[in-house]
């Protein structure tokens, strides 16, 4: 299989292992759903760990899988050795097969052998195995299906081929396949002190899950022993090319050209192994992104960004000055979206968020070497540890890139210091990890689901319906009765209750029974689709098996649809306003408000605000009917459905359209929420706020129908009592004004400069007072021959305080000219502003002329974005906005 790709050899080991009766499993998450002790998976068996201790069960007893896994945290960590050997990486694929509880060890040796002698083509005379020293079985069973003689299956005594889920649970003896790449690389058998050379290689392992340690020291027969193997694809791959190096593959070698295309420089002995960590760098980074995980200072975020960082640092020893990894997505897109289509869906993502953390760290290194260069200055030979960790800390400046621009000077730093400082670092982060994953499923679940099955959702349609009690429980243990003043937890086996998911909030209700009645609080799922109803019992007792009435609370499930269904066209609106990487990081649904998380770098600016907020009123406005859809998960994806990135889906799934727009629908989303039936029933639309929430995530927070009307009628109610205040301010400092005049015995200059205190106090209440007052603060926002134009005109305000007023006309049009009028007495002025780009065809003192002549003035002046003037007749605004209209 010599000239087999990556590509190719991954889907032979999934075809071979599918003939002989395993169902393919899709790769889980790189970010696991099942074990908060893991920050990442890293290895095939992750997603199947429940059903290997019993705790879950599938509807198959074969798999096989290609896996995704990340090693670069916690105690599964192979950064710092990425580049410099030939089969380190932070990203890699682990090829497996597993049984549970179905066949044992010689159908494992046997289909194990088969593939890699026959399917594979690997000559079985440069084949070594292993097996635990007390395995007889496995020894014997390699004898009779290999044909190998005694000094060919090497006894290992140690833990190396014994493996454990923990101190107690599931474990087995383990037995292990190796290859013989030649003498003419260094290196030992397995279990020999020379083992960790590239000579022989470990290919597979085949992991026999036979006993559970129950206590420390007893260890009894699992009743359905099972197999759990891992083969590195990019091992495999090396061996099948002919090479015992991962980076010498196919795969490695073209985003390795890639780059050198990219950086312009050739890869050579001296710079190899920073070509290898961007290749392998960019994966890991890629397939983060890809789940949703950002960059940021904690967590699997600082992780990320730890990763990308190393990458880039060896982009920039190669002579880089521009980014790279954006640009080198498109070689990975290219040669791994076939298999894994989550990086074509978050393609834009990846690439924005690669282009802004490159050029972020790019000015940090520059920061960095400054600092440093200045630091050297003042030092003689050692550069102290406290500097070193504070570069590296505070600013994020790599240590070995320090070391390198230390040693070009023949300097050094106490590293000693330095090691202490980061062994202190380290301690802290892990005080303050509180672990990764998602929080692991009580135990309880999996007892009542095994009994009774999923919970049948009617919801979508009804907001009441009849069920049967199939479980109660209080204090997480299930009880035959619940009884009056009892807070506890019901499991129907139907129900119209929603449980939270997908940002929106449960529903509430009432379960009632003749005299009995339960106040539902909260509803919850629990292994994906069992509904838990958590409350109180109000009156009366209720037992198992008995047939009750459910209704949820409309007024509440109403709203809170109608803002589920807002947030699917704010998500769109959002993605064509500011880009396709947008893309939800989170979400809150309830019946009083939205709030929704997503990517994006920068603050929404006022005219990104209004266009966003016209696209979604825009469609309600078109009151168009909302359609579900049932598809396979690749079906919707081809059909234009948005999917969330890091989201696991089943075999089908609810595929939500709203706004009609021809041929074609405004948002179309994978959901399994509930929603109007008519996006007219969302109701007036307004988001309230935005703000960032971290690094490259914003949140904005939203209002609709009468929740909204509650908030602007406050607001305007805000807005009267302020005016209301201002006038009570202006007649107290015109009072203390006029009793300065009456004070004889005060200093004439301490009056003065009272007095001119006083007025400049007033004159700032006055100009607010008069802005706020809308009868005398007339705005009008229109079109002139495709140019936004506002046009204001402001009574008993200073002619002064016209610039503000422009100023804050252009930020708020965005793009566009905007006329000001004041008057006050018998005076009149006029100001003009024209935004940035409409100078090349608009010049404001030309506008300020015309109009200043027709109400009387003598021209004026200022530049093409801001001029201004005055005038006499007050008479003749509307005629002069009308002159300055017919010049645009």
């Amino acid at each position: 299989m010599a000239d087999k790709t990556l590509n190719e050899i991954r889907n032979t080991f999934l075809k071979y292992f599918e003939k002989n009766d395993h169902q393919i499993v899709e790769s889980s998450n790189l970010v696991p759903n099942n074990d908060p002790t893991l920050m990442f998976a890293n290895s095939g068996m992750v997603q199947f760990k429940n059903v290997f201790t019993g705790l879950e069960k599938r509807d198959y007893v074969r798999a096989t899988t290609s896996q995704k896994c990340v090693r670069a945290g916690g105690k599964h960590n192979d950064l710092e050795n990425v580049g410099y050997t030939p089969r380190h990486h932070t990203f890699f694929e682990m090829l497996g097969n597993f049984s549970f509880g179905d066949y044992f060890k010689e159908q494992a040796i046997d289909y194990a052998w088969n593939l890699i002698t026959k399917d594979f083509g690997i000559d079985k005379n440069r084949l070594y195995v292993t097996v635990f020293h007390e395995d007889d079985e496995a020894f014997n069973f390699w004898k009779k299906i290999a044909g190998f003689s005694d000094d060919r299956i090497i006894r290992i005594a140690t833990s190396d081929n014994f493996w454990s889920m923990g101190e107690t649970g599931p474990c087995g003896p383990c037995s292990e396949i190796f290859f013989d790449h030649g003498d003419h690389l260094h290196g030992g058998l397995p279990g020999t002190k020379d083992e960790d050379g590239d000579r022989f290689i470990e290919i597979w392992n085949l992991v026999f899950m036979q006993f559970e340690q129950v206590t420390k020291d007893k260890r009894i027969n699992l009743p359905k022993p099972s197999v759990d193997t891992g083969m590195g694809l990019e091992r495999i791959a090396a061996l099948l090319q002919g090479t015992h190096d991962n980076y010498e593959t196919d795969h490695f070698k073209k985003i390795i050209n890639s780059a050198s295309d990219i950086i312009k420089i050739k890869s050579d002995k001296s710079n190899l192994s920073s070509f290898r960590v961007i290749a392998d760098h960019l994966r890991a980074s890629s397939f983060l992104i890809a789940e949703g995980v950002l960059p940021s200072n904690e967590g699997r975020g600082y992780v990320l960004r730890r990763i990308m960082r190393r990458g880039m640092r060896h982009s920039h020893l190669l002579g880089a000055k521009d980014p790279v990894f954006s640009k080198l997505f498109d070689t990975l897109l290219n040669e791994m979206s076939g298999n894994y289509p989550e990086l074509k869906r978050a393609e834009s993502l990846i690439k924005e968020t690669l282009k802004m953390e490159e050029e972020k760290f790019l000015v940090l290194l520059d920061r960095g070497i400054k600092i440093l260069n200045d630091e050297i200055s003042k030092i003689d030979k050692v550069l102290p540890g406290d500097i070193a960790f504070k570069l590296y800390e505070t600013y994020g400046f790599p240590i070995d890139l320090t070391e390198d621009i230390l040693k070009s000077k023949s300097l050094e730093f106490d590293k000693e210091r330095f090691g202490e400082l980061m062994r202190e670092s380290i301690e802290l982060a892990r005080k303050n990890w509180k672990g990764s994953g998602d929080s692991a499923v009580e135990q309880v679940w999996y007892g009542v689901k095994e009994k009774y099955g999923a919970t049948e959702f009617l919801g979508y349609e009804n907001d009441q319906a009849q069920g049967v009690i199939k479980s109660l429980l209080k204090n997480h243990k299930e009880v035959d009765t619940l009884n009056e003043g009892d807070e506890g937890i019901i499991v129907v086996n139907q129900t119209p209750f929603y449980a939270e998911s997908g940002g929106q909030v449960g529903d509430t209700g009432l379960i009632s029974k003749d005299e009995f009645e339960f106040e539902v609080t909260d509803v919850q799922k629990k292994l994906v689709d069992l509904f838990v109803h958590y409350g109180k019992v109000k009156k009366g007792s209720i037992k198992l098996e008995q047939d009750v009435e459910m209704k949820i609370n409309i007024e509440k499930r109403n709203d809170t649809r109608a803002y589920h269904s807002a947030t699917h066209l704010l998500h769109e609106s959002l993605r064509r306003v500011l880009g396709p990487h947008v893309t939800q990081k989170g979400s809150l649904v309830e019946p009083e408000r939205l709030r929704f998380d997503f990517s994006h770098m920068k603050p929404i600016s006022d005219d990104e605000m209004v266009k966003i907020e016209s696209h979604v009123n825009d469609m309600i406005s078109k009151q168009s009917d909302v359609t579900t859809r049932i598809m396979t998960p690749k079906e919707a994806v081809d059909n234009g459905a948005l999917a969330l990135f890091g989201e696991k889906y089943g075999d089908e799934v609810r595929v939500l359209s709203m706004g009609d727009e021809g041929e074609k629908y405004f948002s179309t989303e994978l959901c399994g929420g509930t929603h109007v039936k008519n996006t007219g029933d969302i109701g007036k639309f307004k988001i309230i706020s935005q703000s960032s929430i971290a690094a490259g995530v914003r949140r904005v927070e939203a209002l609709r129908d009468k929740q909204l009307d509650d908030y602007l009628k406050n607001k305007e109610k805000m807005l009267n009592l302020s005016s209301e205040k201002d006038d009570e301010q202006i007649n107290e400092l015109s009072k203390q004004i006029s009793d300065l005049g009456g004070k004889p015995n005060l200093d004439e200059t301490d009056k003065k400069v009272l007095i001119k205190n006083l007025n400049k106090q007033l004159e700032t209440l006055s100009v607010n007072s008069i802005l706020q007052d809308q009868s005398k603060n007339k705005v009008n926002d229109l079109e002139v021959n495709g140019v936004k134009v506002r046009f204001q005109n402001v009574e008993d305000l200073p002619p002064k305080e016209l610039r503000k007023l422009v100023d804050k006309g252009k930020k708020e049009l965005g793009e566009g000219i905007v006329i000001v009028f004041a008057s006050k007495d018998d005076k009149v002025g006029i100001a003009v502003g024209v935004t940035e780009k409409l100078t090349e065809k608009f010049d404001a003192v030309q506008f300020v002329k015309t109009g200043s002549e027709v109400i009387g003035g003598k021209g004026g002046g200022g530049r093409k974005d801001f001029a201004q003037a005055g005038g006499q007749d007050q008479s003749k605004i509307n005629d002069a906005f009308e002159k300055i209209k017919s010049l645009i």
